[in-house]
This record gives structure tokens, sequence and C-alpha cells, in this order.
């Protein structure tokens, strides 16, 4: 991990500039990371993908990041955050093509992978680069600002299907064309960020300070952050195999929407998360609480995925549930886990967390998709997404019971009104 330790010399408006260039940047990485999920079902239709090949496809942009997370933070300090954002986006743009162009399977595995590579180490840069513009009060904002713009990336990927009706009805390649385009555009306010960074550097005094993952670090965390962990690992691995790989089909196959109504229903997810997540932070804030609401975001979850499952109330309630769920989750996580360890071990604590997070995701997906094609899971056997829907339901409440532990171990008040270590 990194942290810069100075900030800007120069006036606000190069800051701000540089940070809407870099929510231009995550726009397109957010886009292309969910473009997978609206073309799914042509995929299968049109190429004759398995949900195992479909998972895959998801699941292989995660598995890299298992190992290369760790080096991330050390190719910030020895390149910059400008030049890596830079790098790191023509590594996404050449995924994004192979991925969009090949003609199989392996092809379109290759480029993902590609992407993969390139994408988290994209993410750790573009933090690097807000965090170096941005002091004080203002670099929440700025770090929010981005994310939501992220956001709108993963929303305007499941409303592409209504958006460019003529390019889906065109088959699948049209669809990751687009995303393609959209990939060019993150490279390009990448290269103009890269720009106005090199022209500003005389006026910066940057300062990066590495803090190496250091494994004896592991023996000191209390109990607390491995409950922490624990959920980080299974709710992000339900959620994003669910939402960003087989919910539009899911909702395609089971409750006979079509692609277009099905991407706008899964859209309904990270545009709520646009605006809650930093409400959610802020109230967190306020009221000097952040367990509590960990829990409940974790409660949601499988509480959301029963509903879908076992009831037929319709999608409205569960993509309600969902969409609060992932505006809560992530709005507490990352401030309470600064409250668990002290600051010194702060960067090994995350880089952690992101390594088995990334874990976690891959085989989410790959599970996911083995048991829908065991069960012959299809739009003429919706029941075969049973075993799915059961194994996504057992792990959020899983990581609920690690949010409910959490909470009784180092969730009271006296736990969250100062920053502590847990015994």
């Amino acid at each position: 991990m990194t942290a810069p330790a100075s900030r800007l010399a120069g006036g606000s408006a190069i800051a701000w500039l540089v940070c809407a260039l870099i929510a231009l940047a995550q726009y397109g990485n957010f886009y292309v990371y969910d473009s997978i999920g609206p073309v799914a079902d042509l995929l299968q239709q049109q190429r004759g993908f398995s949900d195992s090949q479909v998972g895959l496809l998801n699941a292989i942009y995660s598995l890299p990041n298992v190992v290369l997370i760790l080096l991330g933070g050390v190719l910030v300090d020895r390149l910059g955050a400008a030049r890596t954002t830079l790098l790191t986006a023509g590594i996404c743009l050449v995924g994004a093509l192979l991925t969009a162009f090949s003609p199989n399977f392996t092809g379109m595995a290759a480029g993902r992978l590609l992407y993969g590579i390139g994408a988290e180490t994209f993410s750790i840069a573009t933090l690097a680069g807000v965090a170096q513009y941005f002091a004080g009060g203002t670099v929440a904002l700025a770090m929010g600002l981005t994310l939501a713009i992220g956001r709108l990336g993963s929303y305007s990927a499941d409303m592409s299907p209504t958006w460019f009706t003529t390019a889906y009805a065109s088959g699948w390649q049209p669809p990751l064309v687009i995303a393609t385009v959209i990939a060019a555009t993150s490279f390009a306010a990448s290269a103009l960020y890269w720009w106005t960074d090199r022209r500003q550097r005389g006026l910066l005094n940057i300062a990066p300070v590495a803090e190496r993952f250091v494994w004896r670090d592991l023996l000191h965390f209390g109990r607390a952050y491995w409950y922490l962990l624990g959920l980080c690992v299974l709710w992000y691995s339900v959620i994003l195999a669910f939402r960003s790989t087989f919910s539009i089909k899911y909702f395609q196959h089971t409750h006979g929407l079509d692609l277009a109504a099905a991407g706008e229903m899964n859209s309904y997810v990270f545009l709520a998360a646009v605006f809650a997540t930093p409400a959610f932070g802020w109230l967190c804030d306020r009221l000097q609480r952040y367990a509590p609401f960990l829990a409940l975001g974790s409660l949601l979850l499988p509480i959301a995925l029963g509903l879908l499952a076992l009831t037929h109330t319709g999608l409205i309630l569960p993509t309600v549930l969902i969409g609060i769920s992932y505006s809560l989750v992530p709005a507490v996580m990352w401030p309470l886990a600064s409250r668990l360890v002290p600051p010194a071990r702060f960067g090994t604590a995350i880089g952690l967390m992101w390594v088995a997070q990334n874990a976690g995701i891959s085989g989410a997906n790959l599970v996911a998709g083995w048991l829908n094609d065991r069960a012959g899971a299809s739009a003429a056997n919706p029941a075969g997404y049973d075993g799915m829907m059961l194994f996504f339901g057992m792990a959020s409440v899983a990581g609920f019971v690690c949010g409910l532990l959490l909470w009784l171990t180092a969730g009271r008040r006296r736990h969250e009104v100062v920053q502590a270590t847990p015994a």
C-alpha cells in the first residue's frame, strides 16, 4: 500500500482537474469489469459458452490479483501514481480489445486475465493520485466522488442493453466493442492526468512512503480483524459474483425478464450506491458507530437472496435490500478497519484483505458456474439455479455471522469511540 505524505503545492483548480480525470478513468474501469454480465446469455446462445466459462471470464480477473495486489503499492512508489495509472490503463485497454475481438473462449479469457492484471493496480494508483493532490478534510470527499463516478460506470454497463439496443440486437460482440471504446476513453483520461501531473511536477513536494508487507505483522492482529476479513471475503464474493456475473441471466431465466429489463433491474444496485454510500459513511462518522451498521448491512444480503430464491414477491424488494447492503457495507468496512489495527500496520491489513477478497471472488464465480452447469440451469430449467442460490445464501449467512461476531468482539460504543487495537 502507498501512503502519500504530502499534497500538491499548486492551486486547487489543478487538484480538482486531476480528480475529474481520475474519476473519468475509473468510470471506464468499472464499466469494462461489468460488461460481461449483460452479454452472458448471448455468449451462451451464440458462442456456446457454458456457465462455468462465463463465470471464469470474471473469475480470471481476480486470480492474478491474489498475488499482484501486494506488488501494486511498490509499483506506484517506483513509477509514481500518474505513470502507473497510465501504464495499467493501457494494459486494461489491451485486455478489453482481446476480449471483444478474440475468435474463441481462450482469447477472451486471456483478455480478461490481462485486464485483471492492470485493473486492481490501476485502482491503487488512482487512490494514491487523489491522495497526493488533496489533504485534510477534502481528501475523503475527493475519493468518495471518484468512487461514485466509478460506480456510475457499473450502472451504465447494466443499462447498456436499454441504451444500446441496436448493438445488443446485433449479437454478443458489439456490446463488448462499446466497452472497448469506453476503455479507450479511460486510457485517454489517464494520459491527460499523467500529462497534467508531469507539468505540475515542479510544484509538487511528494514523498510517498511505502509500507512493506511484513508477514510477522499478521501475528499481532486481534480477533476482530479476522472477523472483518472473513466478512470482507464472504460478502464481496457473493455480491460481486452474483451481481456482476449471474444476476442478469438469473433474472431472465427465473423471473421472465428480457435482457433490457434484467439489466435495468440489476443497475439499480449501483445507482443507489452512488448516492447512498457517502451518506452512510457520513452517518456512521456522525454517530461514531461502525460494527452495528456493518452487521446490519451484511444481514440484508442473505435476506435479499432468500426472497429471490424462495418467494414470488417480485424483484423490487430484494433489489432494494441488495442496494442498501452494497451501499452500507463498503461505507463502513474500511473506516472500521482503520480502528481495528494500528496505523503502522494498516497497509498490511488492507493488503491482506484485498488478497483474500480477490481469491474469494474468483472461487465464488467458478463454483457458481459449475453448480449451474451441473444442474443444467437455463430458461427451460430455472430450478437449475437453486444450487447456485443455496451456495450464495450459505456464504452470505456465514458473512453475517462474521459481522455479528465482530460486533460482539469490538463493536461496543467504548471500542468505537476511540481508535484502538483490540486484544
